[in-house]
This record gives C-alpha cells, structure tokens and sequence, in this order.
C-alpha cells in the first residue's frame, strides 16, 4: 500500500492530462483485478479490507519540519506494535515522528487500519502447525478468528505486575508473549515490502527516533557491509540489540538473516520457542550469520529522555556530547513534547545534529526548578544514592549541600534521599524533589564545550 497523506498534494508529473484521456485511464485501473502488492492510497485503504499492504510512502506533512535527505528516502522504517496497543499508541507517532519519514511500515499481530494505515500481520509467515499448538499464539487466534471482540480482559496492558520485567521478562504476559514471535520474521517481510532500502530500522509503537540524528549515524558507514546497530543487553551468554531502543540494520544484514529464515523456518520456530525475548533470538540468528552487535549506548536509549543522565559516564562514554538518536517508553504525551522541542530545534539552521547535552539544555533543564511537590527525580535510585531520615524537603537539601558531589534529592515518607545523577523525573505522589541549581549549572559549564560530535562507529 502505498500511502499519501492527505496534508500534502503529491508534485505533478503531468502538466496536461485530457478528459477523454483521464476517463480512459480511470476505467482501466477499475477493471484490472486485485494483486497482492496493489498500491493503495490512504482513503482507499480505509475500503480495501482483502489487500495486502506493502511499504507506506510518505511525503511529509506541510506543517512539519521535514528536510530534503537522499539518505532518509533510503531507509524503510518499521514499526512493531500489536492489537492491544495499536490504537492508542500508532496515532501518535502517525502525526509525529512518521511525518518526515519517506517509507514505513506498522507490523503488527492483527491486521486493520489505523488513521488510514493498514498494519501488517507479521506473524503470518509463521507455521499454521506452531500457531495452532503454541499457547503463546493463544491471543492471536481469537484476533484472528473474531477480531477485537476476540480479545479478554487478561490480555489489555493494566497497572499491575503484569508489564513489570523480572529475570525472564514477562511470562506471565499474553502481549509480551505472543511479540517474541515478530522479530525474526520481521525482517524477512521487511525485505519483501522494500528489498532495494539500504537501511532498515525497527522501532515500537513506544519508541522515538530522532530521524536527522540517525541519518547523521548511518551516512558513516557502508550499508553493503553486515551492520547491527543496538543498545547492549544480555541474556545468558547472547548480547544482542534491545528492540524497543531501536535496531538499525544495513541491508546486507536484513539480507542474511531473511536468507537463513527462507532456509530453515523450523529451525527458527524452534529457537524462537526456546528463548524468552525476541530480540535475544534476533540477536543469536546475526550472530549465527556473522553480523556482530555495534554497541550503542547512549546514541540508542532504553528509557524516556526525562528518566537519563547525560553526564554519566558507562561503557567508556559520557553521553553529552554525543547524538540523541532513540529513547524508549516514550508516553504518547512524551513523543508530542519531544516533537515539538525537535521541531523547534532544527528549524535553526545553524543547527544540523542535536546532541544529548542540546536535549538537556533545551528541554529537560531549560529551567531548572528548585523544588517540585508530587515529582519524583529518581534520587532514590541509582549506585551514588545516600538516604538519611528527614522530616522536610528543606532538611532533605541541606543533606544534599553537605556532599559537594550531590546535584539532587528527593523526600519520601520521612526518607531523604540524595544523589550525584542528574535527571527530570516524573509526576508521583507522594514525593517531593529538589536539585542544586548551582551546581548544576556548573557542571553543564565544565562539559557544555564539544570539540567535536562523538560517533559510535565500527
């Protein structure tokens, strides 16, 4: 399906076109019988149930900030999300981060359209003999045989343990289940909707991409070798790419593991049944096919800008001065907010490359409070914690002022605690949080200056 959003008219291709002529070619195209690679328009595919859909073409919204880029009309972008979430998550990012994209898919569990883009069922090419038998595919066959009012109450996202991550991520959660079987497949049907992309780049209905960032990154590097572009996670001796950060692959490495899936679909199943997260398994078929993990971190987040320290230093890097590309478990209310400041942003033109510090300076700490009532910082958290009882949050600042390392605090229930991270936070009763402008505002001093942008490379 190739869809055109209704906010931009596509350019002209023909100045002239007769009555007698537009007739005739209207009533050719009504009478050519249905292909499963039509393209579709998007008012047409809100009429177009039986069609398969193939890569979303996209010109960009009038309204939005989307610059001419070769490189970005290069990538297919796909979006992995499922029936659970899709209609409230999707919307969001259809208005936002997908505006400037060139090409994109939404893969999913249960095709349907969603503000006039079909999603994909990626869970198609999987074997009728597994679907059929493997109580992961329990959700996907009453979506599949009823549609939404297949769906029970056990199976929507609620405020319980059920989305809370333990040592073997959420077995106890039909969802998260049922996703593990997407992510091989994926990039098989990736390859179909668009084999001549150079880049491919898998995100969640809860990512956000920073999409300048990410073609500043990828211009780098070859896409005719085997890249494999993750932030860092490890499941028993596998290190492989967390998805909901965002995996980049070239095409050369989207190509192999496509190959390996055509070449072994049992053996895949298998593995996929094995293992308890479908990135993991994603990352042991690129490791099988000689495609090695290019760590990412902190150009690929796995948490919200407001939940990430820039100055602190892991893995040898400390973030400021590097590219923001990706965050994760962005709220649909955190990716309009983000999208806006971006918007803003690069409107500057002296402005090519937004950098974690420019995110830090321009939206998360652009004013520095001294103290918010029902905010949580995350002082608690983290290896450079102290907790004292205090009474008040004033007491709670004055433990912070006596560690000269100290930049925030927060009070809970009589416990103070302080810390040497810097971070936003969020809204949580309850707590009160605090940060030592000062102080930080001298350290941004000491490391603002970035004598260059720092790149993960191979």
């Amino acid at each position: 399906m190739i869809c055109i959003p209704s906010g931009r008219r596509q350019p002209r291709r023909w100045s002239f076109v007769t009555t007698t002529t537009l007739i005739g070619l209207i009533l050719i195209y009504l009478l050519l019988p249905s292909h499963p690679d039509k393209h579709v328009t998007q008012a047409d595919a809100h009429n177009t149930g039986a069609q398969s859909p193939s890569a979303t073409t996209n010109p960009g919204a009038p309204t939005s900030n989307c610059p001419v880029n070769n490189s970005m009309s290069e990538m297919l972008v796909i979006m992995k999300t499922g029936v659970t979430e899709a209609q409230q998550k999707v919307p969001t990012q259809l208005r936002t981060t997908l505006q400037c994209v060139p090409h994109y898919a939404i893969f999913s569990d249960h095709e349907e359209v969603i503000d006039g883009v079909r999603t994909h069922d990626v869970l198609s090419n999987v074997s009728e003999a597994r679907k059929s038998t493997d109580p992961d595919f329990d959700l996907y066959n009453r979506v599949r045989a009823r549609g939404r009012q297949g769906l029970l109450r056990a199976d929507w996202p609620n405020d319980n343990d059920d989305d809370v991550n333990g040592p073997l991520g959420k077995p106890g959660n039909p969802r998260w289940r049922l996703d593990k079987w997407k992510f091989v497949p994926m990039l098989h049907r990736a390859l179909q909707l668009h084999g001549t992309a150079k880049w491919y780049v898998f995100i969640e209905a809860d990512s956000y991409v920073v999409w300048p960032n990410l073609v500043a990154w990828v211009e780098r590097m070859d896409h005719e070798d085997p890249y494999y572009l993750g932030a860092q996670m490890m499941a028993g001796d596998t290190i492989f790419g967390y998805g909901g950060s965002g995996i980049v692959l070239s095409r050369e490495a989207v190509r192999r593991v496509a190959a390996r899936w055509e070449e072994r679909p049992g053996e895949m199943e298998e593995l996929t049944a094995r293992n308890w997260a479908g990135d993991s398994v994603l990352g042991q078929v690129l490791g099988d096919v000689g495609v090695p993990l290019l760590w990412a971190w902190p150009m690929l987040l796995q948490r919200r800008a407001w939940e990430f320290d820039p100055f602190a230093e892991a893995y040898g890097r400390v973030p400021w001065c590097y590219p923001a590309v990706s965050y994760h478990h962005m709220s649909p209310g955190d990716i309009e907010a983000m999208w806006e400041f971006e918007q803003q942003w690069f409107r500057k033109e002296e402005n090519a490359v937004m950098l974690h510090g420019d995110v830090f300076r321009g939206l998360l700490f652009k004013e520095t409070p001294s103290a918010l009532d029902e905010w949580d910082n995350f002082s608690s958290e983290g290896s450079e914690v102290e907790v004292f009882e205090a009474d008040t949050v004033e007491d709670c600042a004055e433990e912070c002022d006596l560690d000269i390392l100290c930049l925030q605090f927060s009070i809970h229930n009589g416990t103070c605690s302080t810390s040497h991270a810097v971070m936003r936070g969020v809204a949580r009763q309850g707590v009160r949080s605090g940060w030592m402008e000062s102080r930080i505002r001298a350290r941004v001093s000491e490391i603002d200056s970035c004598p260059e942008t720092e790149y993960i490379l191979p």
